[in-house]
């Protein structure tokens, strides 16, 4: 069997989960990625995989029963409102299992060494989904789940999520709070949406010490972000020494997203995931997934993710003057100053 270094979840069912006319999460915004990544200096840098669905049985990993048969009574139904800021339509539920479906397929490339790396593209986004209950434009949590099936299926004691979509990641926090398996490092704006991710919420029992938040105020780029991987990251995340590393890739803390007050340019992308695939290749043969979150700038989104897919293949956007200024970026913001004096306490971080 031939090797796919670079794979890329792909689905039109993905299109089909359309919240209502005017909301930020639209189709539009994966069909942007789709258009862009099917150009000539990207087309030929992955090999595109079509997801399968996943089990009632499986989301019952990180949801209530009760919840899962919620978001299934919606299929055929053209439009029902689950809160405020969450709705679905008739192909909401489809696309929505095989959001996660996805991340499984990719992850068992990756495992079985059939895949280096990968991207997930899926809709609907998945980090704010609760146990019980979707919000903030997620129905479930794929990450999370994707970390229950390398825990279940896979056989793996040691995952790390990183999280750098410009909103914290309440439910993907929420399912290993207690948990030592399961390394959460989220970078966020705060305060803000949806209200969590205080530095000093680091996990409780078992957990404590395995909730790394690096709340951020509006205004970080690409240097204060390299800072935060080069210093805190890096070396919680090899101390940790992870079987498996998934991204929930939020591309709204781009410069020019309507939704957020970073200022991360496509540079500053591709920065993450070269330092997060050195990880993968330091501690986990290069088992690495990363899974589309947020992002509602188009440009921020076809760049962002190009910037990623290129690094993943070996052809990156990073100059060597910028390799250079980003890899000795350790000038923290005040507030990540504040979770490193925090993180003291349980990991080797100066």
């Amino acid at each position: 069997m031939q090797k796919m270094s670079t794979i890329v979840i792909k689905a039109h069912e993905y299109l089909e989960h359309d919240p209502g006319a005017g909301h930020p999460e639209s189709p539009r915004r994966l069909e942007a990625i789709y258009e862009r990544i099917g150009e000539p200096d990207i087309s030929e840098l992955f090999t595109a995989l079509s997801p399968r669905e996943a089990a009632v049985e499986e989301l019952r990993w990180n949801h209530a029963g009760a919840y899962i048969e919620r978001i299934e009574r919606t299929a055929g139904v053209p439009h029902f409102q689950l809160d405020p800021d969450t709705a679905t339509s008739a192909g909401s539920w489809k696309a929505a299992i095989l959001a996660v479906g996805g991340v499984f397929t990719a992850m068992d490339k990756i495992n079985s060494a059939e895949a280096d790396n990968g991207f997930a593209l899926v809709r609907p986004p998945g980090h704010h989904a609760e146990h019980d209950h979707a919000m903030g434009f997620c129905l479930f949590n794929n990450v999370a789940l994707g970390a229950h099936y390398a825990r279940r299926v896979l056989d793996m004691k040691r995952i790390l999520i990183v999280d750098w979509d410009l909103h914290h990641g309440n439910g993907t926090q929420h399912s290993f709070y207690d948990n030592n398996e399961v390394l959460y490092f989220s970078t966020h704006q705060y305060p803000y949406y949806p209200g969590s991710g205080a530095a000093n919420q680091t996990g409780e029992g078992e957990g404590t010490g395995f909730t790394v938040n690096v709340p951020l105020s509006a205004g970080a780029g690409d240097k204060e972000y390299a800072a935060i991987f080069n210093r805190i990251l890096t070396p919680v995340a090899r101390k940790f020494n992870p079987e498996f590393i998934l991204v929930s890739a939020g591309f709204d803390i781009y410069h020019n997203d309507p939704l957020g007050g970073m200022k991360v340019t496509e540079k500053g992308f591709a920065w993450l995931s070269r330092v997060l695939l050195d990880l993968a290749a330091q501690c986990c043969n290069g088992k690495i997934l990363f899974c589309l979150e947020g992002g509602y700038n188009l440009t921020g989104l076809k760049e962002g993710t190009a910037a990623v897919i290129k690094e993943c293949a070996g052809s990156s956007i990073l100059s060597k003057k910028d390799i250079s200024t980003l890899s000795e970026a350790d000038t923290l913001t005040p507030t990540a100053s504040q979770a490193l004096d925090i993180q003291k306490r349980y990991w080797d971080v100066k």
